[in-house]
């Protein structure tokens, strides 16, 4: 059994960690804030230009931008996104899952997938397991989450330009709210044009092009009804937009992956503050039980030498 003194070390020490992570839940919850309003900020533009530029591509054709090439390669490349800092609860460690679920499962006919890491966690397991490991940044925060997208995006698209991938793969937590987050899987390359074409036809996305393109009142040749006059031309426009929404997507991933990092590390805190909270119950109780039953040993033996002196 433990003496009084290790048990009264072990409460202080107990102590001073809770003291640590409420400080870190804290700390969490500040950041967590900002990090929401910028990603709230930034998902109604990342949005919208994703619905411009797949409609516009289902209307040019596969052949319209380099961007756009459905290639018959076994060459992938998937873009991770991490955290430089662990304590953040299941945050790193459900990324990692998921990538490792995915090569197996959904890239098992691939005779090569390579990495690009974004966070030292994430870059950690993989070098330790001899990945194939592109290139690795460390994880962006919120001022330098444009820059470090729009450094990213130039790096994809030339991977892909060059015939060094075939397809490229976004990886990151999407948030949802401080207790959940949510492993997404994009394809960022190449922009699969006859997917989007099915999608095309609502209404919405009609009305949202129209920012880039005014509707011809003619009637088409074939009778299937008017398509839109371009100035510029399709080609023109999908050149400017794509290596953009490439940049956007990747930047709403990093916001998205801030945001995320954050409600899971303070989420996992403020579990271990409480935690931290029941041991020290627990240690309290031992020591009160250790101490009441030193007190009665003492009492025993000044009790037992009364006695032997009386008689």
């Amino acid at each position: 059994m433990p003496s009084l003194k290790d048990i009264r070390k072990r409460i202080t020490s107990v102590t001073n960690t809770q003291k640590l992570t409420r400080a870190m839940k804290l700390v969490a919850a500040a950041k967590l804030r900002k990090a929401q309003q910028a990603i709230v900020a930034a998902r109604p533009y990342a949005d919208a230009i994703e619905d411009v530029v797949y409609d516009l591509a289902g209307r040019a054709g596969a052949d319209a931008h380099p961007l756009m090439e459905q290639r018959e390669g076994k060459k992938a490349e998937i873009l991770l996104l991490t955290s430089d800092r662990g304590l953040a609860g299941g945050f790193n460690s459900q990324l990692i899952r998921r990538v490792e679920a995915f090569v197996e499962e959904d890239l098992s006919d691939y005779s090569d997938v390579s990495l690009r890491i974004v966070g030292r966690k994430g870059n950690d397991y993989f070098k330790r397991r001899s990945a194939n490991i592109r290139d690795y940044t460390a994880a962006p925060t919120n001022k330098d989450a444009l820059t470090g997208a729009r450094e990213l995006a130039n790096h994809v698209v030339a991977d892909f330009i060059g015939h060094d991938v075939d397809r490229v793969f976004l990886v990151y937590n999407e948030f949802k709210s401080a207790m959940t987050q949510e492993v997404v899987v994009k394809q960022l390359l190449p922009i699969n044009a006859g997917g989007v074409e099915e999608a095309s036809g609502s209404s919405e996305e009609f009305e949202r092009s129209t920012a880039i393109a005014t509707r011809d009142k003619a009637p088409a040749a074939d009778g299937a009804g008017g398509d839109f006059v371009y100035e510029p031309s399709k080609e023109a426009l999908l050149e400017h937009l794509i290596p953009q929404y490439v940049q956007v997507s990747i930047f709403r991933a990093s916001l998205e992956s801030i945001a995320s990092e954050q409600g899971s590390r303070m989420s996992a805190m403020d579990s271990a503050t409480r935690n931290a909270g029941e041991m020290i119950d627990k240690l309290k109780l031992q020591f009160n039980r250790a101490r009441q039953a030193a007190i009665t040993k003492e009492l025993l033996e000044i009790i037992s030498g009364a006695e032997s002196l009386k008689g």
